[in-house]
C-alpha cells in the first residue's frame, strides 16, 4: 500500500481490531471461511484500553458459536455483586458468573482468534473513506497509510471517537460519560466480587472495584458529562477524589490510570443504508446505565460480520446497511429503549435508592437489574412494581436477597 501501487481489494475491511472488530471478522469468517477479510488497527497488540474489564456471560454466549468463548480461560470467575448508594445497599450472588479480564489480554486473544480464522491483520490508521459506484453496485475506498484499499463492505469498529462514523454521519451531539480506570491491590472487602457504589454527582455516577482474581482489582469512577451549556468535563483529580471517597484506598493505592469518554446509547439506534456498517462504541452502543459496552461490541460485531458475508456472497453489498439495521434492532432494540428509560430514571437519587431496596427485597428484581446493566435485560412488571413499592416505603429495612431464586413472575 505505497504510492503508485494498485489499490488492494478485499471482500470486507474492518476498521478497528478491538472486541467489536475482531468479533466482526469472526462472524464473517464463520459465515464464509473463504471471505477475504482485512483487519486494520492503528495500534499493535497486545495493547491496553481504559475499561472496567468486566466480561458478562452474554459475551461468551455470543462468542461460542464463532469458536472464541475460551478468551477468558485462566481468569477466575466472579459471582458476588454489591450495589450501594450511601447507606442503602444490597449484596448477593448473581445468577451467572462474570469474569474480569484486562483488555490487554482479552483484545489480543480475540485478534489471535480472528487471524487464526483467516483474517489478515495490519497496523494502519484509516484516513479517508469514499463511496464508489452506483447505489445498487457500490463499494468503498479507504485511505490507509500512504495508499488505499477498497472493499465491498466496510465495518467501522474504531471506538468512541470513530473516524468511520464521522465520515459516514458527520459529527453528532450525543450523551457522553467520562471515566477513569486503574488497578489497585485487592483488599478483603473487594475479594471475589464486583463492587458498584453510586456517588452524589451527576447521575448515573458511580465507583467500581472488580476483583481480577490475581491480586489486583480493576478500580475506577465515572459520571455523566454535563452538556455544553453546563461547564466542562470534571478534572482527573476530581474523578480520583470521588473514587477514593466511594471506595476508600482504591485511588491511593492504585496506578496505571487511564481516562476515556463514552458515547451512550439513546432511545433508538441508527444505521444508514449502504455498504458501511457501524458496531460497538463506533455505533454509539454503550449501556447508558453502566457504561458497559463489550457485550454490545461483540454481539453487533458478529452480526455485522455475518451480514457482510451474506451481502458479498449475494453480490449485493449495498444492501448490507439496511439488513444490519434490521438485525441489530431485532437483537437490541427493545433492550436499548429499556436501558434508556432506566438511565433517565436513575438520574434521580431517590430512584437509585428505590432500585437497590427493590433488589434487596426480591431476588427477581436483583437479577433484572443485573441483566439491564450487563446484558440484554428489560424493565418487567415485577421490577417496576418493586421500584414503586420501594418509593412508597423508602425507609423500610430490607434483608439481603435470598441465595436461592424465588419463582419468577411477569
Amino acid at each position: 500500500m505505497s504510492p503508485g501501487t494498485a489499490t488492494e481489494h478485499w471482500d470486507l475491511v474492518v476498521v478497528g481490531a478491538g472486541p467489536a472488530g475482531s468479533a466482526t471478522a469472526l462472524g464473517a469468517l464463520a459465515e464464509d471461511p473463504s471471505l477475504r477479510v482485512l483487519l486494520l488497527d492503528r495500534s499493535e497488540f497486545p495493547r491496553d484500553k481504559s475499561c472496567g474489564d468486566g466480561i458478562a456471560p452474554h459475551v461468551l454466549d455470543a462468542l461460542a458459536p464463532v469458536g472464541a468463548a475460551d478468551v477468558v480461560d485462566g481468569w477466575a470467575p466472579l459471582r458476588d455483586l454489591e450495589l450501594a448508594h450511601g447507606g442503602v445497599s444490597v449484596a448477593g450472588p448473581m445468577r451467572r458468573e462474570v469474569h474480569v479480564v484486562p483488555r490487554r489480554v482479552l483484545d489480543a486473544r480475540l485478534v489471535e482468534r480472528a487471524v487464526a480464522a483467516g483474517a489478515v491483520l495490519r497496523t494502519h490508521r484509516a484516513t479517508s473513506l469514499t463511496r464508489t459506484g452506483t447505489p445498487l453496485e457500490s463499494g468503498v475506498v479507504l485511505g490507509v497509510g500512504s495508499g488505499e484499499v477498497s472493499a465491498d463492505v466496510v465495518v467501522g469498529a474504531d471506538g468512541a471517537h470513530s473516524f468511520v462514523r464521522t465520515a459516514l454521519l458527520g459529527k453528532r451531539r450525543e450523551p457522553r460519560a467520562i471515566a477513569i480506570r486503574g488497578y489497585a491491590p485487592t483488599t478483603p472487602e473487594m475479594a471475589g466480587r464486583q463492587v458498584i457504589r453510586y456517588g452524589d454527582r451527576r447521575q448515573p455516577s458511580y465507583a467500581w472495584a472488580f476483583d481480577r482474581g490475581d491480586g489486583l482489582a480493576n478500580v475506577g469512577y465515572g459520571e455523566l458529562l454535563p452538556g455544553e451549556r453546563h461547564g466542562g468535563a470534571p478534572s482527573r483529580r476530581l474523578l480520583l477524589d470521588q473514587l477514593e471517597l466511594l471506595v476508600p484506598g482504591a485511588a491511593s493505592t492504585g496506578d496505571d490510570w487511564r481516562g476515556h469518554h463514552l458515547p451512550l446509547s439513546s432511545w433508538r439506534w441508527d444505521q444508514p443504508d449502504g455498504p458501511v456498517l457501524l458496531v460497538g462504541d463506533a455505533a454509539g452502543l454503550v449501556n447508558p446505565m453502566t457504561g458497559e459496552g463489550i457485550y454490545y461490541a461483540v454481539a453487533t460485531g458478529i452480526a455485522a460480520g455475518r451480514t457482510a458475508a451474506r451481502a458479498v456472497r449475494a453480490g449485493r453489498p449495498a444492501g448490507a446497511g439496511a439488513e444490519h439495521r434490521r438485525v441489530v434492532r431485532t437483537l437490541l432494540g427493545s433492550h436499548l429503549r429499556h436501558t434508556w428509560t432506566a438511565s433517565r430514571l436513575a438520574q434521580s437519587p431517590r430512584i437509585v435508592d428505590a432500585g437497590i431496596r427493590a433488589a434487596a427485597r426480591d431476588r427477581h428484581a436483583f437479577d433484572a437489574l443485573v441483566e439491564l446493566g450487563l446484558g440484554d435485560g428489560r424493565i418487567d412488571a415485577r421490577l417496576a412494581g418493586g421500584l414503586l413499592r420501594s418509593l412508597a416505603r423508602p425507609t423500610r429495612p430490607a434483608p439481603d436477597p435470598p441465595t436461592t431464586p424465588t419463582p419468577r413472575g411477569g
